[in-house]
């Protein structure tokens, strides 16, 4: 059976085109907590080095290394001394390009809440360790949903958020998500409740 674990190729497109493709396909971690599946919903485009909200506009560090590499791996970082952050590198190796993922909507395995990019790393044991790891590897990759699984996202853009910092930069509409979702960072806990309440009122609990 062919996999459905997306290939280096995938990543290594415009960074924008990746950023609103990963929209609706499922992140998978296999770690102490066994398979954790999540649908992605909300994620954030990263240009460097032009780009000035990108941590590779500060030039290449022992942190952002992994963002020169090839496409395909994750880049993990900390903020706020607490948060670990996940992202995927794309573009061409040795451009350091990459794609935040803000929001997941669990599918398997998942208990705790995603709605956030700290959240969900929280929620799939995902930190540091990982920083570097191959994205087509068997610890933590992203593949396309089953066919009767699959929900087209009604994508939306707007600006990325916590970028105020960036200049003329924080103006690039370069987040993406799910308008439908429940799950997004920036859905308040009112209409979250709400959204859940139609779909499955157990949910809203």
């Amino acid at each position: 059976m062919a996999t459905r674990k997306l290939p280096r190729s995938f990543y290594a497109h415009e960074t924008l085109t990746v950023a609103k493709e990963l929209l609706g396909l499922h992140l998978v971690r296999v770690g102490a907590e066994g398979r954790q599946v999540g649908r992605i919903v909300e994620v954030e485009a990263y240009k460097g080095p032009h780009d000035l909200a990108a941590h590779s506009a500060r030039g290449r560090t022992q942190r952002t290394e992994v963002m020169f590499g090839p496409p395909g791996h994750a880049y993990v970082y900390l903020i706020y001394g607490f948060w670990n952050c996940l992202n995927v590198v794309t573009a061409a190796h040795g451009v350091p390009h990459a794609v935040l993922i803000r929001g997941l909507e669990p599918i398997s395995g998942i208990s705790d809440t995603t709605h956030g990019p700290g959240l969900l790393c929280r929620a799939l044991g995902i930190d540091r360790t990982l920083n570097g790891t191959d994205l087509t590897g068997g610890t933590l990759w992203i593949e396309r949903p089953l066919a009767k699984d699959y929900r087209a996202p009604k994508i939306v853009r707007s600006t990325r958020i916590g970028v105020d910092y960036a200049g003329a930069w924080a103006q690039k509409p370069w987040r993406f998500f799910d308008a439908q979702s429940p799950y997004v960072s920036t859905v308040t806990a009112a209409a979250r409740r709400r959204m859940l309440t139609d779909v499955d009122p157990a949910l809203a609990q």
